[in-house]
């Protein structure tokens, strides 16, 4: 399993960003993916997630400003991040879920500044 992960930068607060995390060795069909972001100093932790139908979650400070979609047939996931702020900083990953593989690719980086 694979995952690389691409599209962060250095913004500003308010700005926008679209990262791109394509998959290999995942069957896109069946497998829901999600979002992870570690923070300076914090835990990896779920930002959104979207089922292989489309469907998604969100973290309460992610909702209504982020947007996870999926391209099966391009093996790719999406995170449309709006409305940037400050504690939106960190390494994002995407990765299978709820169980993940634990081949965790290199992460974006994302850094916003106020």
């Amino acid at each position: 399993v694979e995952f690389v992960e691409s599209g962060g930068g250095l913004v500003q607060a308010g700005e926008s960003l679209r990262l791109s995390c394509v998959v290999s060795g995942i069957i896109m069909e069946i497998q829901t993916l999600a979002w992870f972001c570690r923070g300076v100093g914090e835990e990896r932790d779920m930002v959104a997630n979207i089922t292989a139908d489309g469907r998604t979650y969100y973290i309460d400070s992610a909702k209504g400003r982020f947007t996870a979609s999926r391209d099966n047939a391009k093996k790719t996931i999406y995170l449309q991040m709006n409305s940037l702020k400050p504690e939106n900083t960190g390494l994002y990953f995407c990765e299978a879920y709820p169980w993940p593989s634990n081949d965790w690719g290199q992460g974006t980086e994302v850094t916003v500044t106020a």
